[in-house]
């Protein structure tokens, strides 16, 4: 499945939007900004931005505001990254079909870099221009979705301590909603919260986020048992070399294909309220699940 017809204009629009907040390579020191940008500019789908460009598009014909808590959630999205290739986690030398961070700066400028970006989420977040109330409930929204309850590092964490192990579905099931789902769940959320949307629709919204990343993330476990490392841009069959607990371990192929197939209905049922407001965000959620499954 294609990237829908308007992604290009939005990733287009995203990435201006991260040039102008990154500090240049010539701001000292540059080291550091030079391998903040080398990441965040290695050639991702901005994935997270545009669905919180697309759920507040549903509330407002303007979106610029949305646009500072989706760049934030990039910039934490690209420290996860970084610090997830280093060698005391995943140790991959390859992202995006490109070195990773540490393999191309070294691991402290790596670890710093992913710092500064944790940082500048924040900093980006307080700059958006609405109301303080909407700007902390982002802050909230955020944080909690990066965090380590039921957030992503808690589910890194849990993804850590699983490998070698017999995980039951349980278990499975908190590590991708945890790891993966949550900051999705906190960029559709935080599109909605900017724009104005009622707690019931940010509730709705919510639940959305959550499901459609949890399908998202069965996903790449499949995509990780089919793909060639050149399809993926990063190393292939990472997930069974290290004894990940994935779906398609505890499943099999066949189910988690249908498992991804049953939580992408199950999310795109939510957006039904929003009727055509909703498309674009409905196309975004379609291509996650079945870009190549």
């Amino acid at each position: 499945m294609k990237l829908p017809s308007f992604f290009e204009e939005d990733l287009q629009a995203v990435d201006a939007a991260l040039q102008k907040l990154l500090p240049s390579e010539a701001t000292r020191p540059s080291s550091i900004h030079k391998a903040m940008r080398y990441s965040v500019f290695a050639g991702g789908k901005r994935v997270r931005p545009i669905l919180c460009l697309e759920s507040a598009r549903i509330f407002s014909e303007d979106v610029s505001a949305a646009m500072f808590p989706g760049c934030a959630i990039e910039f934490i999205h690209t420290y996860s990254l970084i610090h997830d290739d280093l060698p005391a986690l995943d140790n991959d030398d390859l992202r995006r079909g490109k070195p990773t961070c540490h393999k191309q700066f070294g691991e402290a400028a790596a670890i710093l870099a992913g710092d500064a970006l944790l940082t500048l989420a924040f900093e980006t977040i307080a700059a958006a221009p609405v109301d303080a109330d909407r700007r902390v409930r982002m802050v909230t929204e955020i944080s909690t979705s990066a965090g380590t309850v039921n957030g992503m590092v808690g589910g890194q964490v849990a993804d850590i301590e699983a490998e070698g192990k017999v995980a039951g579905p349980e278990m499975l099931e908190y590590i991708h909603r945890s790891k993966t789902a949550a900051l999705i769940r906190a960029s559709i959320t935080a599109g909605a919260i900017c724009t104005g949307a009622t707690d019931q629709d940010v509730a709705r919204l919510r639940s959305f986020g959550e499901t459609i990343g949890w399908a998202f993330q069965v996903t790449d476990d499949i995509l990780d048992v089919e793909e060639s490392s050149a399809a993926l841009g990063k190393t292939a069959g990472k997930d069974i070399a290290q004894q990940k607990a994935t779906y398609p371990s505890v499943f099999g192929l066949e189910r988690s294909h249908q498992i991804a197939k049953e939580l992408s209905e199950k999310a795109i049922s939510e957006l039904a309220p929003y009727g055509e407001e909703a498309s674009r965000l409905r196309e975004i959620a379609e291509f996650l699940v079945y870009r190549r499954t």
